[in-house]
């Protein structure tokens, strides 16, 4: 409906859109917003892996979250998959799309 795309591969780089912790099998999303995590992170590294990329060659995260003070508990996850090779991040609070939805992460990768 807005010309919405997933991922971008453009010069070397994976662009992977603001993604959330739905269940895309299955469209559905626990409450739990370390659940949402590692959802969300299953999520992009679909296309990481499309591209040839892993999360060892992502480079910058922005995180957003509803309720900026839940950010603490996605912290176990987080460390699972870039404590190897850490990006550069940053964390916005604020209103997301669904009420649902707690946190929505967005990457960008080097292909290597």
């Amino acid at each position: 409906e807005i010309g919405y795309a997933r991922a971008v591969v453009r010069g070397g780089f994976v662009f992977v859109s603001g993604t959330t912790g739905f269940d895309y099998r299955t469209m559905t999303i626990v409450p739990d917003i370390a659940a949402q995590t590692e959802q969300a992170l299953l999520n992009i590294g679909a296309p990481l892996a499309e591209a040839g990329c892993g999360f060892r060659d992502v480079l910058r995260v922005h995180y957003i979250l509803s309720k900026g003070e839940e950010f603490p508990a996605c912290f176990p996850v987080l460390r699972r998959y870039f404590g190897a090779a850490p990006p550069v991040a940053t964390m916005i609070e604020a209103r997301l799309m669904d009420a649902r939805m707690k946190i929505e992460i967005e990457v960008t990768a080097a292909i290597p």
